[in-house]
């Protein structure tokens, strides 16, 4: 019989990454109003580690839990599933809207 559970995974938005080998990830759920039963998006925000510092703002990644490494931080990146739009492109789209009107 084994005791090692599976550690929790969860899919999130990196939503901050100013600190070093650290990144803040959102994390949505769904859930049903107790009372009106209409679903709700909840979010709950998560100290992560980074070890590279690969993650960037509005990047999707995967977290799974971990041992405590330090006060706040539980959780590490396993892997980036999707790549945020680069700033340079976010800032042209608005200047060539402008140009073409």
């Amino acid at each position: 019989m084994s005791w090692h559970t599976k550690r929790k995974e969860f899919v999130g938005v990196v939503v901050s990454d100013k600190m070093d080998k650290t990144v803040v990830v959102r994390v949505d759920r769904r859930v049903p109003h107790p009372i009106y039963k209409k679903h709700i998006i909840k979010s709950k925000k998560y100290h992560a580690h980074d070890p590279n510092n690969e993650c960037r703002v509005g990047d999707v990644v995967v977290i799974r839990e971990t041992r405590p490494l330090s006060k706040t931080k539980r959780w590490v990146v396993v892997k980036i599933l999707q790549r945020a739009k680069s700033p340079e492109i976010l800032q042209e789209t608005p200047q060539e809207t402008s140009q073409k009107t």
